[in-house]
This record gives structure tokens, sequence and C-alpha cells, in this order.
């Protein structure tokens, strides 16, 4: 008995001297054992503190194993009375161990750095090799060490002998839009402009190499100065500023773009042709919130929509306006690469407050209405439809459009009538501008269909299918209401409430397993999130980050914290194409902006075009549906230079992930989750390092 009593001293006492730090590695080590048994790779790391562990192996297994008391001179274990005291014993050892693990836990998360016990190291040295150095990098180094993965496991997660160094690829695919490539798209047919929606390359096709930023890239301008300037060189194209010369879209001043805000149908600039439209329509009390503009030039119209707090999506083709969207992005406004064709644009039904088009060349009539039908399924239950250029006004524009006055009424009639047939009622037409307005419902919709037939009401019930689908000629049926008054889905809040509003579509239950408390869970989880992230990426609050990109932003959480943090950014939220199309949405429900996307195929945009890119389980979600490396050059393609990626995932998926990266010129660095070191997801933080091609 005295034998036992010395046992279960000594090991109390070692007990004492554990922290979390310890057990930690101890499982680590563990894993890593149980790995190399299975791999048939038995040279386990000789620089293991192999005393320590082996004694911690010891005290656990001596509790765990009830003390074996089988020694010679012992009592037997059989009797009530060893029973007993044996019970005890257990019972004791157990709550010295629970006590002295909470300790250790409380005392590891109040110390310094300095403190921290000695770490148990489970693998060899980096052989001479530094570990990328984070220090130039805009990630934080003021968070404690306490954070880093890596420092509580050391483990390693990459081998200098084993990253796979990819090449640069040639200077001529420095504006490479892989589903939008010009070379490629000439291969399809011109009829709908089907030869300018996407193309994307084959797998076989897809480039395994690094797409170069131009020599003397610059970074962009900060918001808000990038919104009026941009640097040449990063944009290396004067076709705008000489074919729009006398529109204000753009102008070379040396070795920038200036952007004086002007357009075809508003040289006296954007804002005073947004004060006109304001006059006409509720736009800046909050009731209106998503915008989509058509055919958008370098997003002017859009960018003043800003100062209103409403967020446009602007869209146009990769075509002869070289470079529209991409000076879009460069500014710090939402665009995408995007063309009205023969499939539907990639947003949801019910999307925006109001659409747009300023003289964006689209034939409304054709194909029956077709194009404006589809304007109608994204357009939310009482939104505005604002049409400026041809033909409104044509009695006096007609000679210096070189159109006939015959061509230019019948394009306008046949647009009314168009408009009639989807059930729009016209709200106003003065000056330079026409504004149609969507019912709120469609009960008066059936009425109308029976003296316009055509075109009828969608059979369909998958109004948010929108990837990769070709477009209807019907209209798409709003949700069902029980009276005239009743806004079809749900009457929404002004913003800013609406951003944390329980969306309609959660309301009705259309978004499966997400109820209302769901919801309110998620707003308070990413709010602890965001201001998590705002630790580790220093400049995140100070505005060195403007374009975001959210790869899988679920309901939006993401994207509401930051506003609610009201950072100067803006997130396009893309919702994986595979996914209930519902998420996105109720994104938009809640007023802000985004596409579904298959990450297995390249996103439409050009390079350098994004500053942060949130990837939340997407490599988990895709590991089985296409080579993930493809996704990680995706990201490579979008981000500019000195940009930041926030991968979470688990952290075997985060090992894989970096190893990939590393070899993309990438420094990063695994980090716990905010929740600490215990929970099993991790975060890998990543910088791509600013580098050009050669001159």
């Amino acid at each position: 008995m005295r034998t036992i009593k010395v046992e279960a001293f000594k090991s109390s006492l070692l007990l004492i001297s554990l922290s979390p730090t310890l057990v930690n590695h101890f499982f680590v080590c563990r894993v890593w054992e149980k790995h190399a048994a299975v791999s048939g790779d038995t040279s386990f790391p000789e620089k293991i503190e192999k005393p320590l562990y082996r004694e911690f192996g010891t005290v656990v297994g001596f509790v765990l194993n009830g003390f074996k008391m089988g020694k010679e001179g012992s009592p037997k274990i059989h009797s009530p009375d060893m029973k007993r005291k044996r019970l005890t014993l257990i019972l004791g050892v157990s709550g010295l161990c629970i006590l002295f693990y909470v300790l250790g836990a409380w005392q590891s998360r109040n110390s310094s750095p300095s403190e921290v016990p000695s770490k148990i190291v489970c693998e060899e040295s980096f052989s001479g090799n530094k570990k990328p150095s984070l220090e130039s990098s805009p990630l934080s180094s003021s968070v404690s060490d306490m954070l880093d993965f890596e420092s509580h496991h050391q483990l390693v997660v990459n081998n200098s002998e084993e990253i796979v160094k990819f090449p640069v690829c040639d200077v001529k695919y420095s504006e490479y839009t892989p589903c939008q490539d010009p070379n490629r798209s000439r291969k399809f047919p011109r009829d709908m402009l089907k030869y300018r929606e996407r193309h994307c390359p084959k797998t076989k096709e897809l480039l395994r190499c690094l797409i170069p930023a131009p020599p003397n890239y610059k970074q962009p301008f900060k918001w808000p100065e990038s919104a009026d300037y941009a640097w040449y060189a990063n944009i290396p194209h004067k076709e705008l500023s000489i074919e729009k010369a006398g529109q204000n879209w753009i102008q070379v001043h040396g070795d920038r773009f200036k952007f004086p805000g002007g357009g075809t149908m508003f040289p006296r600039g954007a804002d005073a042709y947004i004060d006109e439209i304001s006059a006409l329509i509720p736009l800046s009390d909050g009731t209106i919130r998503t915008a989509l503009d058509t055919g958008c030039g370098v997003a002017s119209w859009g960018t003043y929509l800003l100062k209103r707090n409403v967020i446009a999506m602007s869209f146009a083709p990769r075509d002869t306006h070289e470079a529209q969207v991409w000076f879009a992005l460069e500014r710090g406004v939402p665009a995408m690469i995007n063309v009205l064709a023969s499939q539907r644009l990639p947003y949801p039904a019910r999307a925006f407050d109001i659409a747009h088009c300023s003289r964006c060349l689209i034939r409304w009539f054709d194909y029956g209405g077709l194009y404006l039908a589809e304007v109608d399924r994204v357009l939310r239950p009482g939104g505005y439809w604002i049409l400026s250029g041809p033909p409104i006004r044509w009695k006096r524009y007609w000679k210096g459009w070189e159109r006939t006055r015959e061509d230019l009424k019948k394009e306008q009639d046949a647009i009314e009538d168009a408009a009639k047939k989807l059930c729009w009622t016209k709200f106003v037409e003065k000056d330079d501008l026409a504004i149609w307005q969507k019912p709120i419902n469609h009960l008066e919709c059936h009425k109308i269909k029976d003296i316009y037939p055509e075109p009828p009401l969608c059979k369909s019930s998958e109004a948010d299918a929108a990837w990769y689908k070709d477009l209807e000629p019907c209209i798409t049926p709003l949700p069902e209401v029980s009276n005239d008054n009743e806004v079809a889905g749900g009457a929404l809040k002004k913003w800013p409430d609406r951003a944390f509003e329980v969306p309609g579509r959660i309301q009705s239950g259309s978004v499966p397993g997400i109820t209302a408390k769901k919801f309110r869970e998620d707003n308070d989880l990413w709010k602890q999130r965001i201001e998590y992230y705002s630790r580790l990426v220093n400049q995140l609050p100070h505005g060195q980050y403007r374009n975001i990109m959210d790869m899988n932003a679920n309901l939006g959480g993401f994207a509401a914290a930051m506003a609610k943090a009201k950072l100067p950014v803006w997130v396009m939220n893309t919702v994986p194409s595979h996914l209930n199309p519902e998420l996105l949405g109720s994104i938009y429900e809640r007023g802000f902006i985004g596409s579904y996307q298959d990450w297995c195929e390249a996103f439409s945009t050009y390079p350098r075009t994004y500053d942060l890119i949130h990837a939340d389980g997407v490599f988990t979600m895709y590991q089985d549906r296409c080579d993930t490396t493809f996704i990680l050059l995706e990201m490579d393609r979008i981000l500019r230079p000195e940009g930041v990626v926030i991968f979470r995932d688990m952290v075997e998926v985060l090992v894989k992930v970096k190893s990939i990266t590393d070899g993309m010129r990438w420094e990063s660095r695994i980090v716990d989750h905010e929740t600490g070191p215990f929970n099993p997801e991790k975060i890998l933080l990543a910088t791509k390092t600013y580098w050009t091609a050669e001159a």
C-alpha cells in the first residue's frame, strides 16, 4: 500500500507540471506515430524530447489503467477494503488532473510568449532552412505567439524538399481571363452574343503557372482616392480615353488615369445624373440598396451611388471597350465580366431594387422581350428599371444618334409593349429618363395574361437557378400572396436595418436547415470572427483592403459583420453553384451583392482585382470535386500583389493547402481558431508577395 501511495504522489507532482500545451503535444505526437505506422515510414523524428514524452505517456497510462497494483507484497486487489481505497485514489488523482489542467489552461491564456512552457518538439529542424518570414507582410505581428498553431504544435507542415515551385507564365498572359478568353471565344456562335459568354478551358488546357503582373505594377490608390485615380502601369490601355474622349469617361494624366465621373448620357457627371434619378424615385432614404448596372462602362454610376449607401453590381462583356470592368475594379467598385446573351445572369431572382441601362446597347425588344424578362426575374417586387439613351427622348436626339425618327419610335413602342406584357407600369418619363416599376405581386398579372398571353408565367419553380441556365421566354412567377397590398416574398426594411433582419427566404423556410434563431447565431459568430481577423490582419481596419472576395458566403454573415464594423470594404459574396441557390437570394435580401460560382472554374474577372480573399471550408468542399491546385492558382490570378488570403478549414486540409501555396511565392502561417488551440478547425493566413514580369 505504501508503494501505491508513493507512485500516486509522484504522478500527481508530474501532472501538476503539465500544461495544455504539453497535453496537446502528446496527442500530436501520437497522431504522428499512427501516421508513420500506416504509411510504413518508421523514421520517427529524432529530435523528439522522448524522456518527457515517455514519462507523460507512462503517467497517463498509469492513471487510465487504474494504477496496476499486482506487485509482490501488494494487498489483494479484489478485497472490499482494497477496492474502496483504489476507487478513492483514482478519483483523487483524476480530480488533481482536472484541477491542474484547468489551472494550466488559465495560465497559458494569460501568460506572455516568454512565459510559455518549453515545447515538446515533434519534428526535425529545418536543416538550416528558415521558415518564410512574415515580418514584411500585412499580417499582424502584434498577435501573441499563443495564437500561432505552429508554436503550439511544432508540426512540420512542409518540407523544403517537397515544395513544388510553380513557374511564371509568359507575360502575354498578364491580362488572362480564362473563361472569357478572346481567342477561345471566336470558336463559338455569334448569334445572341453566345461567343461572349463564359467558355472555360478544359482540364488539359488549364495553365499550371503563375500569372505575372506587368512590369512597374504599383499598388492601387487607397479608397476613396481610387475612385478618381488609377495607375497606367497597372492597366496599360488608353483605348477608352481616346474613344470616349468627349464623354469624360477616363483621361490620361502622365503616369495615371483620372476618372472625371462622366458617361455617355451624363456629360455633367454621374453625381448630377443620380440627383436627377433621386428626384423621381426614393434613391437616398434606404429603401433602395442593391442595383444592377448593365453595360457599365467604367462604373461611374456605381461609384457615385456608394455615397448614397446603394451598392451596384456593374457588368459588361470583355469586348472592344477594352478593360472597362477592369477599370471599375481598379477604382474599388464592384463589377464583373458578364453579358446578357443566351443564359441567365448568375444572380438569384428578386435580387436588385433597381436595374439601370444608360445607352447600354442591349436590344431589349429582341426575341420577344427575352432580355427584359431576365431583368424582371432579377428585379425585386416593386423594383424599378431605369432607361436613358436611345430611344428615350428620340424627338430631340434623333439626328445626333444618326437614326430615323421612325426607327427610334418603333424601338420605343416595342420596349413599352414588352414592359406592359411583363405586367410593369410606366412610372415616369422625364427629360432623358424613363422609369418602369415591377408590381409588388402577381395577383393582377394573372388577369393581364388573359389579355396578353405572351410571354406566359413560367411553370418551373427554379427561379433562383442561374448557373449555365438558358434564358426562358416566360415571366418568373413571384411568391404567392393573400391580398393586393402584400409584397411577394415579404417587405424589406430600409438599409441598414435590413442587413440584420431575418430574410424572407429564411422566414418562409426556403433555406432548409436555417431558422431565424440560427440566422441570428450566425450573425453573432461572424461578429466575433471579424474582430479576430482584425487582430490577425492588422491593416484590415485601416483601408489597405477594399475589394474582398468571400468564396463560400453561406448566409452573408462575413459581409454583414464587415459592414457592422464600418470597415471601408465591399464584399463579393459567392455561393458555390452546387449549393442551395436560395442562399444567395437571402444575401441579396440583406442588402449585399454576389454571384453563383463553381470554383473548379475561373471567376469572371480580370487578374489582380481583389485585395483579400476569404475561403471558409472551400477546400474541404472541393477536395473531391476537382484538383484544388487549380483553385489556388485561380486565387493567385485574381489576388493583387501583397494581397491576403484567410483560409478557414480543418488542420489537415490547411497543411495540404500550405504545401501548395509555399510554391506559389506566398508567405503563410497556420494560426489557432478564435476560440483557442483545442478547436480542430484552424486558420491559414497567407500573403502573396510582390513580384512582376521582367521589363
